[in-house]
């Protein structure tokens, strides 16, 4: 059978979209996990950091799934959820200018912004144990030691666990030697992403990111926007920030109704087929 599927990306970060709704092709996709693994992988696949299924839903008007590269299952992708609005829109599967998708994380709300998206990424949750890690209260500058280095950890959930970290020389800092370590930390019961910030100015903050189940990634909109809501926390940066990612900026801003806005691209590259 064939299966039609778009790939997509959001300043970099990138996704191999699928339309689910037929049963036919849900069939065929019930081995996901496995699947997310063969297509995403750069050499043998199509490449991708994640798959995203569009879905039928009783509570909104879609559903997406999101399954990592190493064929995990997450609950909530920022940059995703921009590239399944634009689908969405240009297949003229819905006429609304704002729309309710539900995802593990929730009902999010992506809306047109000129040629961007915008999204309501909700409110963050700052209780360590929702979060999840295996601490109690507000994480801010927490010190978790690995190998040489002491860091000191802000944490929040944006939908999905993010670990923030400021540090000086964000170009020369070794991502790929702490970021999984972190990641994989029995503090984070769950995993956690982890976002490596530098502070500009209290309106621009540098930011490299190694995702949960991905490793580093050129973009992550919820790891954008924990980073901006940590700074904020900490009292180093302004309600309305722009992140500077490898793939390009994030626009943050946080609402006086506490909830999170992010908007930023999301670019079509091709269509294909998989026979499966």
């Amino acid at each position: 059978m064939n299966v039609p599927f778009v790939k997509m990306h959001g300043l970099g970060n990138d996704f191999v979209v699928i339309d689910c709704r037929d049963a036919a092709i849900s069939h065929q996709l019930s081995a996901i996990s496995e699947l997310s693994r063969i297509l995403c992988d750069r050499r043998f696949g199509i490449g991708a950091d994640q798959i995203l299924l569009l879905q039928n839903s009783d509570k909104a008007d879609f559903a997406m799934r999101i399954f990592n590269a190493d064929g995990s299952e997450v609950e909530m992708c920022g940059n995703g959820i921009r590239c399944f609005a634009k689908y969405i829109w240009d297949r003229d599967l819905s006429s609304k200018q704002v729309l309710d998708i539900e995802t593990p994380a929730g009902i999010i709300r992506p809306e047109k912004a000129g040629d961007m998206v915008r999204v309501d990424m909700g409110r963050p949750e700052f209780e360590g144990r929702k979060i999840p890690m295996n601490l109690d209260g507000v994480v801010k500058d927490h010190p978790l030691i690995i190998d040489d280095r002491t860091f000191n950890i802000t944490c929040v959930s944006m939908g999905n666990p993010h670990a923030v970290i400021v540090v000086d020389d964000l170009a020369a800092f070794d991502v790929h030697r702490y970021g999984p370590q972190i990641e994989t930390h029995k503090l984070f019961p769950r995993k956690t992403n982890v976002e490596f910030i530098q502070v500009i100015d209290r309106t621009t903050i540098r930011m490299r990111v190694w995702e949960r189940g991905s490793g580093e990634t050129l973009a992550c909109g919820t790891g954008a926007s924990a980073a901006a809501v940590a700074a904020h926390l900490k009292g180093i940066a302004d309600k309305k920030v722009t992140i500077k990612l490898l793939g390009g900026d994030l626009f943050i801003d946080l609402h006086e109704n506490r909830h999170v806005y992010m908007t930023g691209p999301a670019v079509e590259v091709f269509e294909g087929c998989i026979n499966l």
